[in-house]
């Protein structure tokens, strides 16, 4: 089988034709750079905000010509809102789902649901979206997402995780999830799933191994299609894990995606409380709500005598959500057990329900359900791990 190159990509495209009628989609320059990687194929059109769910039509084409081309084992198409076009009224806000009717015994009622933001398009059967970011890598994000994630669902919640971290994509190991993800009718992905959570990450499409060198609008692509090409189900929260930093791909996720709100993962050090302050920022001017801080590894309990030290120092995550003025949602010890658990894919929330760490976890998500306007949640079935 011969290998597809972006210009074979490129010269098919050329037979889609733009809003226009008149010239292709490659002519009026609305296709993203072209990535391609073990027989797949990514890439992103660039429409006018506006016209996003109006030119789905010209998204499935382009998709399925390129699917067509010999050597060709998928593509990942996204439609990328050019905001400059957009205009400044909102889209109409999809219907809330009836979590009446679901009929899960300890549900909590989830918040009434708010229209989008201008140039941002909701996802239909989820309630609300939430990141999990940190201004900088090694702070324990992703961990700390996939607890918040079984704390929420732990609480009553229906739940689903998606791994935003395209060059790092942690969450098939942190879940213990192994296989490629099916699809239905060769273009909606059915997510993965262990402990009862909903999980789309990019490792489940490519080799652990395998280098992802993307420029920005690649991510961004790959990241709309499996937020909005998965069969994610009635969902009242979904977790985003968001890239570590603040840089383009992190700036065009909180800006396109419609986020109910972010929480931000620091340690308790000044040097890592100067990053979180970034991401703190870059939240508020796209206009998305900052749910809290959390200090993750804001002490560490010695095994064997049970005695504290304050390793990184302490406090230092609580003060700035005082001095900024946002919620301090817990501290999150450092254990022996927690990075054990994560590295065998046994999450401590599901693998130690009943323990001190999961009832952090599971406060944690309790203040932050309470943040989106969540009715105060009744006591469901503990999560257990066989």
């Amino acid at each position: 089988m011969t290998d597809v190159t972006k210009e074979q990509v490129l010269e098919t495209l050329k037979t889609v034709r733009g809003p226009d009628l008149e010239h292709n989609i490659v002519e009026l320059g609305m296709i993203s750079d072209v990535f391609i990687s073990d027989g797949k194929v990514y890439f992103s059109i660039t429409v006018p905000a506006e016209r996003a769910k109006e030119l789905e039509p010209l998204r499935l084409a382009a998709e399925r010509v390129i699917k067509e081309l010999p050597g060709v084992k998928g593509a990942l198409v996204a439609l990328t809102a050019d905001k400059k076009a957009a205009p400044a009224s909102a889209p109409a806000a999809r219907p809330a789902a009836a979590h009446a009717s679901h009929g899960h015994e300890g549900h909590a009622h989830a918040p009434q649901q708010q229209p989008p933001r201008a140039g941002k398009i909701g996802v239909p059967g989820i309630n609300a979206i939430i990141a999990v970011a940190s201004g900088k890598g090694g702070v324990g994000k992703s961990t700390t997402a996939v607890n918040l994630a079984l704390g929420l669902q732990a609480n009553g919640l229906r739940v689903g995780i998606l791994d935003a971290d395209i060059y790092g994509p942690s969450m098939p190991r942190l879940l213990k999830i192994s296989g490629r993800p099916t699809q239905i009718d060769g273009r909606i992905i059915n997510p993965m799933e262990n402990y009862g959570l909903k999980v789309m990450s990019m490792g489940f499409l490519v080799d652990e191994e395998t280098a992802m060198i993307w420029r920005g609008p690649m991510v961004q692509s790959a990241i709309m299609q499996m937020l909005r090409e998965v069969a994610w189900g009635e969902l009242d929260v979904l977790v985003v894990d968001m890239p570590p930093g603040t840089g383009d791909a992190q700036l065009t996720m909180a800006q396109q995606v419609p986020l109910a709100g972010a929480v931000i993962v620091s340690t308790p050090q000044d040097l890592a409380l100067v990053d979180a302050r970034k991401g703190l920022n870059m939240f508020r001017k796209v206009e998305v709500p900052v749910l809290g801080i959390i200090e993750n590894m804001s002490y560490f309990i010695a095994p064997d005598t049970g005695t504290r030290y304050d390793i990184f120092g302490h406090g230092g995550a609580r003060k700035e959500a005082e001095r900024i003025g946002v919620p301090f949602l817990g501290e999150v010890p450092l254990t022996i057990n927690i990075r054990e658990t994560s590295d065998a894919g046994t999450p401590l929330v599901a693998s130690e329900p009943n323990g001190i760490v999961a009832g952090i976890y599971r406060n944690i998500a309790l203040k932050v359900w309470e943040q989106l306007g969540g009715q105060p949640q009744r006591q469901a079935p503990t999560i257990v791990f066989e």
